[in-house]
């Protein structure tokens, strides 16, 4: 066992619940330095002043008091006033003023990731400062209490400061010149530092006069020596004035260092000297150091931001204030968060007039009592970034009405991680470099993959054992380990809620497990010894056979040894057996995706989008009890998501993050999935699970693939999905990826609206049969029905709009639709509220129609005159040969007018009662069918008194007869009509 490993299994592993705020073993200046020197009174003061004025002589730049970072000089000679004459005038001129509006407009910019996944908010509107506290060295370097869910909301003990009064004076009474801030990854350094900009710019930070921000990840790719005056000139030529006098006025500067983790400072004088002219040229961490040391520009104030593990690199003396940044540490932060986003006038979209803000308030109220109850996403939003991640979202989910390719939900965690991480390194001193995604995906995915494999959500210190230190071997690999417990850690793994669970970890969110489970199986992480030493062979010996080529040529030139190039081929063996396996680990991938995604034992839970909306909204109504045993755990979005990171643009991303997917590897996944993927969904899936199919097509953003899966498609059955924008605007986008007929379109009881309908327009027109019963849609969806029914292209036969309110004014559309249609040929009006009016305006353009053979107007509360006004014209038509009348307000005479029809003499049947004449009806058992399927939607007093007259119409019937067979079939359509009269009396029904 090497030594790092035995140091390491020294430690206690509960230090996982004890995260260090610091990397306790990190290489760099590890003492803290004191300085004793003696302080000048008044007096003292006054006659050092009273002697400087009076000699040449004068104090060296380096005759400075340090303590704690914090400066208090020796008096220095007054600055010339010429140099203040003369930077008054640059200061008038303007170029301040420019330099502020130059801030303005860069540190106001958006990512794209703001304007792609919603509106783009000014950081005015929605910005809410998280919770800064004052630290100290000594509490960085000492361990921190558990990582409890209520040591992280509540720390009292540490005094909050809020961000414009970092550099007040410190306890002691002295001016802090130099403030560390620092937070773990995802706690909003950066978006606070940008604020903190912004506020300069419009005047809300008078303490400076100059603000110079500086990008340490801009400085570490800069090796070319530079002075600090081109330094500034070159980021900001706005100031190409005003740095000449910055030494030899008295402007009050402060300097803005983000990210200093990026850089590898040396404060040893050995390591970098010192420099106190702005005009010499020297590396960009030795400006950094000697800013630092107040060997440059002494008078100026300096904001470091970075994470915890690179505290450290700074030694305590020049440190005037430490400060962490607690992120949204109070529950009240975070729904002032949510408040301030959700509720904005643009949230949700411009295609949205039709929604009112009700939906907006709904949702930050069901996300408040969400928090209230402390639960995991409470855990979760401690971090800004993911609060950012929930609002993101929450607005895909229910604000989206178009999907563009872009927008995908593993697009947004992509883009989520590619904020928070942007291709940083875990660790600039590391000489491996690994990026802190690629270092996450092997640690942190195989976790998630074990726990995704395993069902598991919740693990203890000894999982992650088995995860993080099962392969450590070396020192270097150690030190990773503890710059990543101190810095990422709590972004990904937060402590458990629930009771009796506090020692162990979840993802901070759900979704997060499957995503970096996804991530772990598709980067090809997930292998066995075997495979890791062969692929690590295979590459040797790949690169030694391009030499051994070169000497095989030589020597075959010189010496007759025919069997060297027998040998060399031999030994180009091997790595071509290699790419073979390797392909089968692409096959392996595939049966992956294919198993995860066509679980049996997953067939009827809800649809994966409305499982992410429980996630974060919460499940209303009564909370579980603490003993009833928990549902199993349900991980749908694995699949999905190793569908999605495949797609070009989420690989192109990864790519930025240090996690490369070839271009290959994609195509033979893609090639092994028609075997696995397509060839299953070609079985019967029930609603949900089709909905997650298709939403898995849409993720996977391959309109090939896609094309090939949909076409063998010719039933859809999506009836009780809650069809949301977004999912209509899926199920449009993968559906237009083909131009094929569908059979069957089965939208029952989906939420539909008029909205829905115009997003799934081009659908609906190749559909032969529509379901949309049991959709609420009114006048306005009609209109729309219409439109679809009157297009040239429309393929509909069959029209279901059961159950639907659809009033007199939507009959007058669906009239007008009917004089046009030459593809339908039935439609089932069956309640829907006609009435009278709607029935005689159906009436009255039916006589235009060529082609409708059926016509349901059962349950619509119509009387005689408009029944016989709808026979009347039905018997006219040149094709209608029924009509459904049952369960309609016609009387004895009405019905004797209607039973006197017959096919045969008038080319039409009103299906009204249960008889027919003498005789029972063919179509009873369908119309008692018809009633039994739309109990639990129709009046159950008036479907009793409806039953009831047929009742009395069949014994009258019975009664009339002599044939005994009749009066059987009598008899038994009776009994039945008395079985559903007992049941609706019984509520059993």
């Amino acid at each position: 066992m090497s030594w790092a490993m035995q140091c390491q299994s020294c430690l206690s592993w509960g230090s996982w619940a004890r995260l260090p705020r610091s990397l306790a073993g990190h290489r760099g200046t590890r003492s803290v330095c004191v300085c004793a020197a003696p302080v000048l009174g008044p007096a003292g003061r006054c006659f050092l002043r009273k002697i400087l004025r009076t000699s040449s002589v004068s104090l060296p730049r380096a005759c400075v008091r340090y303590q704690g970072g914090s400066q208090e000089s020796f008096a220095r000679p007054s600055s010339s006033r010429h140099g203040q004459s003369q930077l008054r005038n640059v200061a008038s001129s303007g170029a301040i003023k420019k330099h502020q509006k130059s801030l303005s407009a860069w540190f106001s910019h958006q990512p794209n990731e703001e304007r792609q996944f919603g509106p783009s908010f000014s950081l005015d509107a929605v910005h809410v400062d998280p919770v800064i506290r004052e630290s100290s060295l000594e509490e960085i370097l000492k361990p921190s209490p558990d990582l409890t869910i209520q040591n992280q909301l509540q720390q009292p003990s540490r005094r909050i400061i809020s961000l414009h009064n970092l550099f007040d004076v410190d306890a002691c009474g002295r001016q802090v010149k130099n403030v560390v801030l620092y937070g773990t990854v995802g706690t909003g350094k950066s978006t606070l530092i940008k604020k903190m900009v912004v506020d300069w710019c419009h005047g809300r930070l008078p303490r400076f006069e100059l603000v110079i921000p500086f990008s340490c990840e801009d400085l570490s790719h800069s090796h070319a020596h530079v002075s600090l005056r081109h330094l500034i000139t070159k980021k900001y030529q706005h100031l190409r004035d005003v740095v000449p006098v910055l030494e030899a006025s008295n402007l009050r500067v402060l300097f803005i260092l983000n990210g200093l983790e990026r850089l590898n400072l040396d404060f040893r004088l050995a390591g970098t000297e010192l420099c106190c002219d702005p005009n010499e040229p020297v590396p960009p961490s030795a400006i950094v150091v000697n800013l630092l040391r107040k060997y440059l520009l002494p008078e100026a104030s300096i904001i470091v931001t970075t994470r915890p593990s690179a505290v450290r690199r700074i030694p305590g003396k020049y440190v005037g204030r430490y400060a962490e940044i607690c992120g949204f540490s109070d529950t009240n932060l975070q729904k002032l968060y949510f408040q301030m986003r959700l509720s904005q006038p643009g949230c949700s979209g411009e295609q949205s007039q039709d929604r009112s803000p009700v939906e907006q308030e709904n949702l930050v109220e069901m996300l408040s009592r969400n928090l209230e109850r402390h639960n995991q996403i409470t855990a979760a939003c401690f971090l800004p970034s993911y609060c950012w991640l929930v609002c993101t979202t929450l607005h895909f989910l229910y604000f989206t009405r178009t999907v563009p390719p872009s927008q995908t939900l593993t697009g947004i965690y992509t883009s989520f991680l590619r904020l928070n991480f942007s291709g940083e390194v875990l660790d600039s001193t590391d000489p491996t470099h690994i990026s802190m995604m690629k270092y996450v995906a092997k640690t942190v995915g195989k976790l998630a993959y074990e726990g995704v494999m395993s069902r598991k959500t919740c693990f203890s210190e000894e999982d992650l054992r088995q995860c993080f230190e099962v392969e450590m071997k070396t020192e270097s690999e150690l030190n990773l380990l503890e710059v990543f417990r101190s810095d990422v850690f709590r972004f990904f793994l937060s402590p458990c809620v629930q009771p009796g669970k506090e020692h162990t970890f979840v993802f901070t969110i759900p979704a997060m497990q499957e995503y970096l489970a996804a991530l772990y199986v598709v980067l090809g992480e997930k292998k066995t010894l075997a495979q890791r030493v062969g692929k690590e062979l295979s590459e040797v010996i790949g690169r030694v056979s391009e030499d051994v080529a070169v000497v095989v040529n030589i020597i075959s030139k010189v010496l007759p040894l025919r069997f060297l190039p027998v040998l060399f081929n031999l030994l180009k063996i091997f790595p071509r057996y290699f790419s073979r396996l390797s392909g089968k680990d692409r096959d392996a991938i595939a049966h992956t995706m294919a198993e995860e995604l066509f679980k049996e034992e997953d067939y009827y839970n809800d649809d994966v989008l409305d499982q992410i909306n429980s996630s974060i909204l919460g499940v209303e109504g009564p909370m579980r009890h603490p003993d009833e045993a928990p549902d199993d755990e349900v991980f749908e979005l694995f699949p999905i998501f190793m569908g999605g990171i495949l797609s070009r643009r989420n690989r192109a991303i990864l790519e930025q993050l240090g996690c490369s997917i070839k271009n290959l590897a994609a195509f033979e996944i893609a090639k092994a999935m028609k075997k696995t993927v397509i060839r299953k969904g070609h079985r019967g899936l029930p609603p949900s699970e089709l909905m997650d199919y298709l939403f898995f097509l849409h993720e996977f953003q391959n309109e090939r693939f896609t094309a090939e899966a949909i076409r063998s498609l010719r039933t859809v059955n999506l009836s009780s999905v809650k069809m949301t924008p977004l999912k209509c605007s899926v199920l449009a986008s993968v559906m237009s990826t083909t131009c094929h007929e569908v059979e069957e379109l089965n939208l029952t009881s989906c939420n539909l609206d008029s909205g829905s309908l115009r997003t799934l327009f081009p659908v609906l027109l190749r559909c032969k049969a529509l379901h949309l019963q049991l959709n609420s849609l009114g006048s306005d969806a009609c209109k729309e029905i219409r439109d679809l029914l009157l297009h040239d292209k429309c393929a509909v036969s069959s029209l279901r709009l059961t159950n639907n309110p659809v009033g007199e004014q939507g009959a007058q559309y669906l009239a007008e639709a009917l004089a046009g249609n030459r593809s339908l040929t039935q439609l089932s009006l069956l309640h829907t509220a006609l009435g009278d009016a709607g029935a005689e305006a159906i009436a009255q353009h039916l006589a235009q129609n060529q082609h409708l053979q059926e016509l349901n107007l059962g349950y619509n509360s119509l009387t005689d005159t408009a029944a016989l006004c709808v026979v009347e014209v039905a018997k006219r038509h040149e094709t209608l040969d029924k009509v459904h009348l049952y369960f309609n307000d016609i009387s004895e005479d009405g019905k004797r007018a209607l039973d006197s029809l017959r096919m045969d003499r008038d080319g039409v049947r009103a299906l009204v009662f249960l008889t027919a004449g003498t005789d029972v009806s063919d179509y009873w058992s369908h119309i008692l069918s018809v009633v039994q399927r739309n109990l639990p939607f129709w009046d159950h007093k008036r479907v009793r008194q409806h039953l009831a007259l047929l009742l009395q119409d069949l014994e009258s019937s019975r009664s009339q007869t002599a044939n005994p067979w009749r009066k059987a079939k009598f008899l038994r359509v009776e009994s039945e009509v008395k079985k559903m009269l007992g049941k609706l009396q019984d509520g059993t029904l």
